[in-house]
């Protein structure tokens, strides 16, 4: 089983992708987006106001994200983060909610999830 330290410190880096994929996707484009990371939670401000949530939720070992059209977890399956429900994986997954909510077009790679 993972530490806590461990997960937080594997959660903390696909945040980081998150956001240096976020700052790429911004300097080409002309939407207006804000994000910010701060403790775990990444918050990513939409030009119509509305937001998309990314954190880490230590006590499940997942990667949760909150959008308008649903909250979706993510846990590490075959070295990936994969949503509970669907099977799909978080960069795939992350990158179609911020076009629909956003309208930013966003490259993420498959993100590296721990093994449990």
């Amino acid at each position: 089983m993972i530490t806590e330290s461990e997960f937080i410190a594997a959660a903390d880096r696909t945040l980081a992708c998150i956001g240096a994929a976020l700052d790429v996707a911004v300097a080409g484009s002309d939407v207006d987006l804000d994000w910010g990371l701060n403790d775990g939670i990444l918050q990513i401000e939409c030009e119509d106001g509305s937001k998309l949530i990314v954190n880490r939720h230590v006590p499940n070992r997942e990667v949760w994200v909150a959008a308008r059209s649903g909250g979706f977890h993510f846990r590490p399956r075959d070295g990936v983060w994969r949503d509970t429900r669907s099977g799909a994986e978080l960069g795939s997954a992350l990158a179609a909610l911020v076009q629909a909510q956003a309208g930013l077009t966003i490259a993420l790679p498959a993100l590296v999830a721990p093994d449990l």
